[in-house]
């Protein structure tokens, strides 16, 4: 397969999404963006608005089915980046977490399965759940919560996303990919809806306390959303990839504790770290995971991908952006 010449997007004004959409129309594909702009932003669109490749349109893919139908159609690729993220919001708001990551996605798969279309979806770390694994590859068994819990909504409708793709792949020869991400950072990043860093970033360059959720010492790895965008790009055109799941994460683990250490250092701060016992933070019940290292082995044997941006330049990077 030979890179795409039109690409749909969907989430394409979100935080990967709009950096997604620079580096397609970089390439000089047709670049078409479907976002209902609940947490995207047309300003992460700004630097690329006027270029005449680029179409926007504003739909919801839960229930805009026909517009989304006349994209799929359009396009020669999707990517579907829409999705509810962020631990604030998947615990407040479960209903629509789910609604948008399940029945969202879907859609977008009813209608790129009829028409035929290479299509990558974007899952997540947490459907990991609660293993305690040193690393985690891509065959490992979920290990998932109890719906007592909506904290658990998000991994499982994530998951099921998945099955779906897959079961297109097997049953319809599709040609579908998985990716799964582990902590994408870097700038136009928001911290209202519970991302650490740009969270801890924005903190630290007003000299105010850095809020470290339970004892601190769960580990997480951080890429940046660079590499990210790099992953994809590599694998939009990778016809080996139908069919399989990839893990696309850094390998620098790092607690949250000593990542809230590293802020204050990089960015030259006085800020206090508070922390904020788990009961007071979220509802009762809140579970977390105390451990989430990539192995990325997969990705890198079949594209040659390796991480570019190590810690101290995501936060680096990150600053710059909230100062500018």
């Amino acid at each position: 397969m030979v890179f795409p010449e039109k690409v749909l997007v969907t989430g394409g004004a979100g935080f990967i999404g709009s950096f997604l959409v620079e580096a397609l129309l970089s390439r000089h594909c047709q670049v078409f963006v479907a976002d209902d702009f609940s947490t995207g932003s047309r300003e992460n669109l700004a630097a690329v608005a006027d270029y005449p490749d680029l179409v926007v349109e504003k739909l919801d893919i839960t229930c805009d089915t026909e517009k989304l139908a006349a994209l799929v159609q359009r396009a020669d690729a999707v990517v579907h980046l829409a999705a509810a993220v962020g631990v604030e919001l998947i615990i407040n708001d479960p209903v629509r977490s789910i609604t948008t990551n399940v029945r969202g996605t879907e859609n977008l798969l009813t209608c790129a399965a009829k028409y035929g279309k290479r299509t990558i979806i974007a899952s997540t770390s947490e459907v990991y759940g609660k293993s305690e694994k040193e690393l985690f590859s891509e065959k490992d068994d979920p290990v998932l919560g109890s719906p007592y819990f909506s904290r658990w909504s998000y991994a499982c409708g994530k998951l099921l996303d998945e099955f779906l793709l897959m079961a297109l792949c097997q049953s319809r020869n599709f040609p579908g990919t998985v990716v799964r991400f582990f902590n994408t950072v870097g700038p136009r990043q928001t911290g209202r809806y519970g991302m650490v860093l740009p969270r801890f970033v924005a903190a630290a360059l007003k000299n105010e306390p850095l809020r470290v959720f339970g004892d601190g010492n769960q580990s997480r790895c951080f890429c940046h959303v660079g590499d990210v965008v790099r992953a994809l790009m590599l694998l939009l055109p990778e016809e080996k990839s139908f069919g399989n799941i990839y893990n696309i994460g850094s390998d620098e683990l790092i607690s949250i504790y000593d990542l809230a250490r590293r802020v204050i250092d990089r960015t030259g701060s006085s800020s206090p770290i508070e922390k904020v016992p788990y009961h007071v933070a979220y509802p009762a019940g809140f579970e977390d995971m105390r451990r989430r290292k990539p192995d990325t082995r997969a990705l890198s044997d079949l594209t040659g991908w390796q991480v570019c941006h190590r810690l101290d330049d995501i936060i680096d990077d990150i600053a710059s952006g909230i100062r500018n």
